[in-house]
């Protein structure tokens, strides 16, 4: 909104800390070219305007605050005199984008000295080339030099994923191939074993009966009970004492199979009373033989259908195949990045999911979510394992007003409330050299504030620090931009 003008006063001017060093001329050319105006309380300008002015506070209190979302987040309240905001880029001309990033608004009667954009970007061309030349620099190389670190925060971030899945992946593919091997070794015996049984003194009625119990004992090692580690053991001595009993040699080898397998002394005593004492042995080895094959293509399909999660996470997590932007269950998100990072949190680290599943899926793009999730579970566990390489991460969902809570809790030693403040700066890190590039925090405030219109926030102290993000439940009116490079805003106040 426009204010009521009023004289400008160029000893005014020149004692703000932004005009001190200005001669005479330079003031008087600043007070002709540029004007005062006075500002009841209210809005000034809006954030993603064309940026027309550049505002000094001369007296009063100004409010900066950022859109996000539907709500309006304050981002800097100062009555400093000489305080500026508004084109303070004008000079970068059209290389820069020429709109406010903020609204300003004042909570008092307030005077500012307001000079047109073009005005700004003209005088400080002309009085200061040299100080122009290095801001372009500090400013195009700034964003440069974050654009590659960016991408090798991404490279190094894929290449741990990769790392990690590699390891799952290898576990039940080894599973497997030693199941494989084992089960052909058990299938030869087997065939064995039923050449000697049909050379036996066997007679078609036993066999039948055989071929009967074998086809119940297949269908009951799917369906064993799971035992605690005392009935095991109570269940095996129970069968080697029998099998004992019975003449057969080694049963002590044969017992865990078969309790394994869910059976018990009363499918012994079948199989007793379908053979005779002197062809029992060879009866229970051979379904001994179909009882481990069972356990073995159990031990196969396992493996493979884990093989098969570990794939779908991946593609769950990369989002190959999907749509950029859509409504997604962010559930499904945060699951498969934790399958995809599940390498990095050791046997110290426990993983609570406290999921409310009954939130509506939301509006986003699922694979830029899953690169914050990477980072904040990445940074929760660093943590963790800086401190002893234990603790608990708590993944939380819950509706906090008419948003989408997404919490991350660990027990770390928490973060210091000296550099609280400054963890989402572009390049701050507190990890050692080489280990951390600063930038996992600072792309992951732009990806829930800038790209989702939500809100990232953390709470933290010893043991309990707390990142939450609120996500927007409803699609915005217009789709998001794609997310900028980092490039931090200049200063407003002096240091």
């Amino acid at each position: 909104m426009n204010g009521r003008r009023v004289p400008c006063n160029r000893e005014e001017l020149g004692s703000l800390f932004l005009f001190e060093k200005l001669d005479a001329d330079q003031l008087d050319r600043l007070c002709r070219e540029g004007r005062v105006e006075a500002f009841d309380p209210g809005p000034v300008y809006a954030e993603t305007d064309p940026a027309t002015c550049f505002y000094v506070l001369l007296e009063g209190e100004l409010v900066l605050s950022r859109r996000v979302g539907a709500d309006d987040v304050e981002v800097n309240r100062s009555s400093s005199r000489g305080v500026y905001s508004g084109a303070f880029q004008s000079y970068l001309g059209d290389r820069a984008p020429q709109t406010y990033n903020s609204s300003m608004r004042v909570t008092e009667p307030s005077r500012f000295f307001v000079l047109p954009a073009d005005t700004f970007a003209a005088v400080v061309r002309e009085w200061f080339p040299m100080a122009v030349h290095l801001l372009e620099g500090l400013f195009f190389g700034v964003r440069s030099t974050q654009q590659r670190i960016g991408q090798r925060e991404r490279l190094l971030a894929l290449g741990s994923l990769s790392a990690g899945l590699t390891h799952e992946l290898n576990n039940p593919a080894a599973a497997a191939a030693r199941a494989t091997s084992s089960l052909r070794e058990r299938v030869a015996g087997m065939r064995h074993k039923l050449g000697a049984i049909a050379a036996g003194p066997y007679r078609r009625a036993t066999l039948e009966t055989l071929i009967e119990i074998q086809e119940r004992t297949a269908e009951q090692v799917s369906k064993a009970p799971a035992l605690t580690p005392l009935e095991t053991s109570d269940r095996e001595d129970a069968l080697t004492d029998w099998l004992d009993d019975h003449g057969i040699t080694d049963g002590w080898q044969l017992a865990p199979n078969f309790v394994q397998a869910g059976l018990d002394i009363d499918w012994l005593d079948q199989v007793a009373s379908a053979v005779g004492e002197e062809t029992l042995e060879g009866a229970v080895r051979w379904l001994n033989y179909t009882v481990e094959t069972e356990l073995l293509m159990n031990e196969i399909e396992d493996s493979t259908a884990r093989i098969s999660h570990l794939v779908d996470a991946a593609k769950q997590y990369s989002q190959i195949d999907r749509a950029p932007s859509r409504f997604a269950d962010v559930h499904e998100l945060l699951d498969s990045t934790l399958m995809m990072l599940s390498g990095k949190f050791g046997n110290g680290i426990k993983v609570v999911k406290d999921y409310d599943r009954t939130l509506p899926e939301v509006p986003a793009y699922p694979g830029e979510l899953n690169q914050v999730w990477t980072n904040l579970i990445d940074n929760a566990v660093s943590a963790m394992n800086d401190a002893g390489g234990e603790g608990t991460l708590t993944v939380r969902t819950a509706l906090d007003r008419d948003l989408l809570l997404v919490e991350f809790r660990d027990t770390g030693p928490g973060i210091p409330a000296d550099i609280r403040g400054r963890i989402f700066d572009p390049f701050f890190t507190t990890k050692p050299v080489g280990e951390g590039t600063g930038l996992g925090l600072d792309i992951s405030w732009r990806i829930v504030v800038n790209k989702h219109h939500g809100q990232l926030e953390v709470q933290s102290e010893p043991g309990d620090t707390r990142f939450q993000v609120h996500l927007p439940l409803a699609s915005t009116n217009s789709d998001p931009e794609p997310v900028p490079d980092p490039v931090p805003d200049p200063p407003q106040e002096p240091s």
